[in-house]
């Protein structure tokens, strides 16, 4: 249940009083301001960041409670603060409403009618809520990469791709079936980068493999297709733990 944070402004000790204690024993409301002026409840809304209910006395000196709705509603028109006066006198209803109060209160009120009047914010507040926007679907992953071979940028599957050799400046992509290995002009920690890593893992400084391409594995190798590729100390251990989970 989302807690309405809330402020009460009343000249007269009494009234005041007993709106805060109304609040503090309402589960949903969180005092967290008091004033003897709409002067100062004016000067302490500037301190306190998103009040959400301002329970107010109207007839104030220097400034009435009216006055302090419509200098707030002048401020932020249609946000802020959402208010619910209260009051002795009942012929400022029609004037409340013109300020977009909330509710109004005559004194004496009970907790009966207080508790209508703080539920009726409370519902606001979850209709004014925005609505959980849906989770977006995932993108889906790239199923290949674009290596620049000669003049032009080649489409290579990574279904495609058996081993991937470090050349200098160059890397040698080994691919299925009988297709010749591409050359491109860049570096194997690149060309990593742009790998999926649940899909492939480097066991030399100039070795990537295909994890679902290995055929069999011994403690410093491993086998894809007809060749036999040393795993180096430096990558052991990460290869090790790739292990671990089918052993």
């Amino acid at each position: 249940m989302k807690t309405l944070r809330c402020i009460a402004v009343d000249d007269e000790p009494l009234a005041l009083g007993l709106v805060c204690a109304f609040v503090e024993q309402t589960p949903f409301l969180d005092l967290v301001g008091r004033y003897s002026s709409a002067v100062e409840a004016l000067q302490g809304l500037h301190q306190l960041p998103d009040i959400d209910l301002i329970f107010l006395d109207i007839q104030m000196p220097d400034l009435s409670g009216l006055e302090l709705a419509r200098v707030l509603d002048r401020g932020r028109p249609g946000t802020g603060p959402r208010i619910i006066f209260t009051t002795a006198y009942n012929q400022f209803a029609l004037d409340g409403y013109r300020v977009d109060a909330l509710d109004y209160l005559v004194k004496p009120f009970n907790y009966e009618e207080f508790l209508r009047a703080a539920t009726k914010a409370h519902a606001y507040a979850s209709l004014a809520q925005p609505a959980a926007l849906p989770a977006a679907p995932p993108e889906p992953e790239e199923e290949y990469l674009f290596l620049k071979i000669e003049y032009q940028l080649v489409r290579v599957a990574f279904q495609d791709i058996l081993y991937i050799e470090g050349l200098k400046d160059y890397v040698k992509v080994h691919l299925t079936g009988d297709a010749r290995p591409l050359l491109s002009l860049t570096s194997l920690k690149v060309l990593e980068e742009k790998l999926p890593a649940r899909r492939f893992m480097r066991i030399h400084r100039s070795t990537i493999v295909a994890l679902d391409k290995i055929r069999a594995v011994t403690r410093n190798s491993v086998q894809i297709e007809d060749q036999t590729l040393p795993v180096s100390d430096q990558y052991k251990e990460a290869f090790t733990q790739f292990l671990s989970r089918w052993t």
